[in-house]
């Protein structure tokens, strides 16, 4: 099967109750959970969360949360690997067959059914993941730099580029949409895995929020939208 995996742990420093809190009259993570529900069945989708009030939200809404998230899976210094291992395990320990991970973090408002439906289309048996990305402006040919040991800058890739728009292209994660394969997830984290290609997204599609600085920009765009 496929399991969509929604992350919504109940504590967020940055913005307070950022996974339910109302974005332009919808909470956060709502904007997630519709884009997963144009694409796959209900029992497909695994929202993983320790937060009570985040479980009464989700269901509300008819989608039911299979289990409560493990105290020590939601704390600041767990990654998603080990949350995204312990909803694989806990689909397995049902009878399923967990063959693709699509992990897709509330966090992420503005990306859209569309998105996701081209990131699998790129998915195959030949790669081990597809990650979505946005051009990075701060591009380390350029205007990146790194400290020495001597206390002095240094460019964190060497370079005779003297304009941005010569400079290779790089890429940025933003977080909005990660398929991957299960097994190979069960064995390694994502950042080891050897064949992963990228899904580019726009700038406005990969606003992330982190801060309160990034809710007031998406409450705009949002607004706007």
């Amino acid at each position: 099967m496929n399991l969509v995996v929604i992350p919504a742990r109940g504590g967020s420093k940055g913005v307070p109750g950022k996974n339910i809190k109302e974005l332009n009259g919808k909470p956060l993570i709502s904007y997630s959970i519709e884009v997963a529900r144009e694409i796959f069945p209900d029992n497909q989708i695994c929202v993983t969360t320790d937060n009570e009030e985040i479980i009464n939200m989700v269901e509300k809404n008819g989608l039911k949360v299979p289990f409560i998230r493990p105290p020590e899976l939601a704390t600041d210094h767990i990654g998603s690997h080990e949350v995204l291992l312990h909803a694989i395990h806990f689909y397995e320990s049902k009878g399923e067959s967990v063959e693709t991970v699509i992990l897709l973090q509330p966090t992420s408002p503005f990306r859209t059914s569309k998105q996701v439906r081209m990131a699998l289309s790129k998915y195959t048996s030949e790669v081990d993941a597809v990650v979505s990305v946005k051009e990075t402006s701060s591009n380390p040919y350029y205007v990146l730099f790194e400290e020495s040991s001597l206390g002095f800058l240094e460019q964190s890739k060497k370079s005779t580029y003297t304009r941005r728009q010569d400079c290779p292209k790089v890429w940025e994660l933003n977080g909005a949409i990660y398929i991957m394969d299960a097994v190979k997830l069960k064995d390694k984290k994502l950042s080891s895995f050897d064949r992963i290609i990228k899904f580019e997204m726009d700038e406005l599609s990969s606003i992330d929020i982190d801060s309160k600085l990034d809710w007031e920009f998406a409450e705009f765009i949002a607004r706007k939208l």
